[in-house]
């Protein structure tokens, strides 16, 4: 455990060193306020058009939470900043913010990539998905990995409570991801994976999106 914090110690110094050039690149609107043109989408088992799944409504994306399923940017992205902002209209329940997306497949609802985990008192986490994997991840000797593996968030619970907003600020660098929930450092891990599509999951209820962008750093 010290050994993972002085490393994130370590990445979060260099990443607020090196930002600052970043402030001088583009920021990049992955949703527009008007459509969701930027976006592919997987729905388990093709179980319901996607548009009836994923949707835009007074400039928000609005994600249905059943079936199944994730929107996915159609570029990859590598070292960058991601910014996400997400409420939970009526009832915190469940959703993530998939990361370095190597691979889709139709009708498959997990892709192989990262989840930042939004589920309510959960948001910072890391799921393991479609065969990922991160450094931070220890199996126990002789014991059979779990169908999701979880590398768990520091500091606790930061979300707000329903009908807030929430906001995550994700740093990508050389595969290393770094998650503050709400303005506070949550969760590193260390991928081999350098760039991937970026994603918003459809599990749980009702979910509402805004000011997605990403910053080159």
């Amino acid at each position: 455990m010290k050994r993972r914090m002085l490393f994130a110690a370590v990445v979060i110094s260099a990443m607020f060193c090196s930002f600052s050039s970043a402030n001088a690149q583009k920021t990049v609107k992955l949703f527009n306020g008007k459509d969701l043109s930027n976006w592919n989408f997987i729905v388990d088992k093709n179980s319901k058009p996607a548009d009836q799944v994923f949707y835009v409504e007074d400039g928000m994306i609005h994600i249905a939470g059943a079936p199944f399923g994730y929107m996915y940017t159609k570029e990859k992205y590598a070292d960058c900043k991601l910014h996400v902002e997400w409420c939970y209209p009526k009832e915190a329940t469940n959703s993530g913010i998939f990361l370095l997306i190597e691979e889709t497949k139709d009708g498959n609802p997990f892709p192989n990539g990262i989840e930042c985990q939004l589920a309510d008192g959960k948001a910072g986490d890391f799921v393991l998905l479609g065969g990922s994997d991160l450094f931070e991840f220890h199996q126990r000797p002789g014991t059979k990995r779990p169908g999701f593996p979880v590398v768990e968030r520091s500091n606790g619970t930061t979300e707000k409570p329903a009908g807030e907003w929430n906001e995550a600020n994700i740093w990508i660098k050389d595969g290393t991801i770094t998650v503050f929930i709400n303005g506070v450092y949550k969760n590193t891990g260390t991928n081999k994976v350098k760039s991937g599509h970026i994603g918003l999951q459809s599990e749980g209820k009702d979910i509402l999106f805004r000011n997605v962008t990403v910053t080159d750093w």
